[in-house]
């Protein structure tokens, strides 16, 4: 049976260290690190979700700041709204709860916010510096499911990992993260052919389609790491994965659950690449 990885705690061990460290920078700088969150609209998912970003930001003791703009506003004025948040010394780093209304475009937004205040890791510019390996602002989910495999003690380098998904938010840059750990990557996608056939190669196996159950344990190797990111909800309206727990857990060596897996590492690597910005504006980078 897999010993189950469990990312609340350990999120929770990372929000108590930036905490401490908030306090430490803001007694030797003068000021706390400061994250503003902008929504759009009234999507239930997304309230909770930047509910939970203030929330903890609150908890680490940063500056937290909530911009919530309706349905209706344009593109223009929220492009606006960014360009003045990124004059704004004060402030350390922006996000943009996506998805935007179909009328905004969302990758020029992304593109908006400035680099160095980019906390999701999402600009043009902090992508292209992740693949030829320079100093960037890491995308939030793909560094909490490396320090979440790292948390095993299984060693990556050498080791064969399996992405399945090639999704720019998820599936390339954790492919990206384990290459520079020195594992072997191999990335399949929902049209791989013969997809049981690639998972069983996987000494790490993380799986981000976003399709309940796409991974059974008969797919999985004997004693893998399986890192599930998937959120969906089956026909009974209960949160569900893209790894079938139940049976992959008899099979592997290590499994995130869903909830509870890499959904709170999220949310503790965005106050990391807070914490990351304002260091680097502190230290002139």
């Amino acid at each position: 049976m897999a010993q189950i990885i469990d990312g609340k705690a350990i999120a929770a061990a990372i929000k108590d260290e930036v905490k401490l460290e908030v306090a430490r920078l803001e007694a030797e700088y003068g000021r706390k690190p400061c994250l503003c969150v902008i929504i759009v609209g009234e999507n239930p998912a997304s309230q909770v979700y930047v509910r939970n970003k203030v929330k903890s930001a609150e908890y680490v003791g940063m500056e937290s700041r909530l911009i919530a703009l309706p349905q209706t506003v344009s593109e223009e004025d929220l492009l606006d709204q960014i360009c003045k948040l990124n004059e704004d010394a004060l402030v350390d780093g922006i996000l943009v709860q996506l998805p935007l209304p179909k009328h905004i475009n969302e990758d020029k937004v992304i593109d908006t916010i400035s680099k160095d205040k980019d906390v999701d890791g999402f600009h043009i510019l902090n992508v292209g510096q992740l693949w030829v390996g320079k100093h960037c602002i890491t995308p939030c989910t793909p560094k909490g499911i490396i320090h979440l495999i790292k948390s095993t003690g299984v060693q990556v380098k050498g080791k064969i990992a399996v992405v399945v998904g090639r999704s720019n938010i998820v599936g390339k840059p954790v492919a990206k993260l384990l290459l520079d750990e020195n594992a072997t990557v191999i990335v399949a996608h929902s049209r791989t052919e013969d997809l049981p056939s690639i998972t069983r190669l996987a000494d790490i196996l993380v799986v981000a389609v976003g399709r309940e159950n796409i991974v059974t344990g008969d797919m999985v190797k004997p004693g893998a790491v399986v890192i599930d990111v998937g959120m969906n909800r089956n026909a009974d309206g209960k949160l569900c994965g893209d790894v079938d727990f139940e049976s992959a857990s008899k099979v592997a060596g290590f499994i995130t659950p869903v909830p509870g897996g890499v959904g709170p590492m999220t949310i503790a690597m965005l106050m990391k690449n807070t914490l990351e910005c304002y260091l680097d504006k502190e230290n002139g980078k």
